[in-house]
């Protein structure tokens, strides 16, 4: 089996465990990779000196590729890319930003690149800026979310069709039915998130990892979409964000609400109730907590016996 994303990643198999802040630590990473796919950390959460500790710790754990997502609005952006280059990984997601930054620097250091878009415009933009695939991203995924509110079966035909890199498909796969239908769309690889929070090998809290295989049906909900738009699992703190939009408050006073350290307080601690919970409307539809290869163990063999390559 093999593919663009395959060969680009020098991977076995096209699945991409997403860098999800407070969840995607060296663990997850390294045992991602260590299954055939491509582990990402989750450099959004850490700090410089965090991310070099566990760079380091995942080379040790695997010999397989891995590599750092890296939203670009990120205070300690230029000590994180520092840090990447000296430690040589191989491959960086970028996302929150404007690719033309940082691209041409990272591949003079013969680093693959590839960005997260949620719109053609913007996948027009990562390719123009020279980026080597991109990451489609629909409405339905967990986290910081696009404006647009496309759907992936909607938003990945389109930048198929209009780009001339290889596509990956994120948002709302979970499973070897989704991956097979994203793949019927023209992409060559997928992102998974939500899926591998409920993992043995995640940093996410236990109390948050309950909560996601509890979740049901329409139980998240996107908001703060005039701040940036994250999806969050309903629960108090949701609530009362809910609540303050439904009543016209202003970006300043939404802000105020959130505070800082909300994610943390719910994703890495485990705070149910007033915590940020990042999660996607997939969450619908996992019930377990497993080790990240039985994941994507399970997922090839469903995408096999659907899509033939």
């Amino acid at each position: 089996m093999s593919n663009k994303i395959i060969e680009l990643f020098d991977i076995e198999n096209p699945i991409i465990q997403g860098g999800m802040i407070w969840c995607a630590n060296w663990q997850l990473v390294s045992a991602v990779s260590n299954a055939g796919g491509l582990g990402l950390l989750g450099s959004g959460s850490m700090y410089p000196a965090v991310l070099k500790e566990h760079i380091q710790k995942c080379k040790a754990a695997t010999s397989k590729p891995f590599g750092v997502n890296v939203p670009l609005l990120y205070p300690n952006v230029e000590e994180h890319m520092q840090t990447i280059i000296e430690e040589k990984v191989p491959v960086v997601f970028t996302s929150a930003g404007n690719p033309k930054t940082w691209t041409k620097h990272l591949k003079a250091h013969g680093i693959k690149v590839v960005h997260v878009v949620s719109s053609v415009k913007f996948a027009l933009k990562a390719q123009e800026a020279g980026v080597d695939a991109i990451v489609a991203e629909g409405f339905e995924a967990g986290g910081h979310n696009g404006r647009e509110e496309t759907t992936t079966l909607c938003l990945v035909p389109q930048v198929v069709d209009a780009l001339d890199i290889p596509v990956i498909a994120a948002g709302g796969i979970a499973d070897g039915r989704q991956m097979a239908a994203a793949f019927c769309l023209g992409a060559q690889g997928v992102q998974v998130g939500s899926r591998f929070v409920a993992s043995a090998e995640s940093s996410a809290h236990e109390a948050f990892k309950n909560s996601v295989i509890q979740a049901k049906e329409g139980m998240t909900m996107l908001k703060l979409k005039t701040v940036t738009p994250v999806r969050l699992l309903d629960n108090s703190f949701a609530r009362t964000i809910h609540e303050a939009e439904l009543r016209g408050a202003s970006p300043e006073e939404l802000k105020s609400i959130l505070g800082r350290g909300r994610s943390k307080k719910g994703m890495f601690e485990g705070d149910l109730e007033e915590g940020e919970l990042e999660i996607g409307q997939v969450s619908g539809m996992i019930d377990n907590i497993l080790p990240a290869a039985d994941i994507v163990n399970e997922m090839m063999k469903d995408f096999k016996r659907l899509y033939k390559f």
